[in-house]
């Protein structure tokens, strides 16, 4: 069936307003302009949507130049958009001009689409241990379970079927998606973990022996400081016996895999199937590309950036690029790719049989 383009479908997302062209451009940090600029300072605006489907009452935006021939054809009331696209924006709309139009975005559309505040109280059919500290402001969902001595701060929202291990400490304002499965962990304030995670399970350590293999006891925590977000399906190994720690405002994102030991700086991206080994350091402001491999204990360096599906194989310096398997700085990389396409395009360099020469896969036996 055909279904129509919602953006904020009120079935799923909460939605506040209307709002005014001077309280949209206050939470875009932006200034409005344009032709119609005057004109619409009374309108209202009810929503946010992209520049092909937006209508005179919603917001969008422009980041990206490819888009930029959607500008000129869209019907949407406001454009946020920087200050160099800000005459392109069509006469009847008003242009909320900022340096950083993406960040105007995100704050508009977290206007219009608060996220719901926790319901305080606990589920009929959780289970509590008597010892956990429940703040009353907690919202605590079907089926989920809270173990001994746990502690859930002010405002937290555990989802249906999480399970908070003993001694597990939640900060305030922190989200705990459901069927999460938490343990041996210190999460701080205002932290998202989306559903299906799994953090503080057992790191993969063992000794080995000519009998088979000797578990060693991981008695490591996890620690994860303000701010985080862990994607869905992500799992966080607890240390062997120092902390696994995930720094402030560190995005992972969805199936990132991260050993025991590992510590990870403020601010860093980790894209979706990347795994990072035991006892790697990331530094602050590092990024990682999808499916990247870390072996275990390197140090990458600040502000390092590593290109989806690298092999990390050394120690990456700071403000360094590096991508391909073994991973290598980008001009390195590019320069080989350049040397085979080149070789490709001239045969290889091979030179040509003259005749009576033996075929080169030829049985030269006898």
């Amino acid at each position: 069936m055909a279904v129509p383009e919602i953006t904020g479908d009120p079935r799923f997302f909460t939605r506040s307003g209307p709002f005014d062209i001077a309280a949209l451009a206050a939470s875009a940090g932006a200034k409005a302009e344009g032709h119609g600029a005057g004109a619409i300072a009374a309108r209202l605006f009810t929503g946010v949507a992209p520049l092909q489907s937006a209508g005179p009452a919603e917001v969008s935006f422009l980041d990206n130049r490819r888009y930029a021939v959607l500008l000129g054809e869209t019907r949407a009331g406001a454009v946020i958009v920087h200050p160099d696209m800000a005459g392109a924006v069509p006469t009847g709309a008003v242009a909320l001009v900022t340096p950083e139009p993406y960040l105007g975005w995100a704050r508009v559309a977290a206007l219009f689409h608060p996220a719901p505040p926790p319901k305080p109280g606990i589920a009929p059919s959780a289970i509590v241990d008597p010892t956990a500290r429940i703040d009353p402001s907690a919202e605590i969902g079907p089926l989920a379970v809270i173990g001994a001595d746990a502690e859930i701060g002010a405002r937290v929202r555990i989802g249906a079927l999480a399970v908070i291990g003993p001694g597990v400490v939640i900060g305030a304002d922190a989200r705990i998606g459901p069927q999460t499965t938490i343990s041996h962990a210190l999460i701080g304030a205002r932290v998202a973990i989306y559903p299906g995670a799994r953090i503080g399970q057992d790191g993969f350590g063992f000794a080995v022996t000519e009998a088979g293999f000797v578990s060693v006891p991981q008695i490591g925590r996890v620690i994860i400081e303000d701010d985080a977000e862990i994607g869905a399906n992500t799992t966080i190994d607890r240390g062997s016996a120092a902390d696994t720690v995930i720094g402030a405002g560190s995005r992972l994102d969805n199936l990132v895999q991260v050993g025991h030991n590992v510590r990870i700086g403020r601010a860093c991206v980790i894209v979706a199937q990347a795994g990072i080994s035991g006892s790697t350091v990331l530094e602050d402001f590092v990024m990682a590309g999808g499916q990247a491999g870390l072996i275990g204990h390197l140090h990458i360096g600040r502000k390092a950036r590593i290109g989806a599906q690298a092999g990390v194989m050394a120690d990456v310096a700071a403000g360094a690029s590096v991508v391909g398997s073994p991973a290598q700085p980008v001009t390195a990389f590019f320069r080989e790719v350049a040397t085979l396409r080149r070789l490709a395009r001239t045969g290889g360099g091979k030179t040509r049989r003259k005749r009576g020469d033996a075929p080169e896969n030829a049985d030269q036996s006898g």
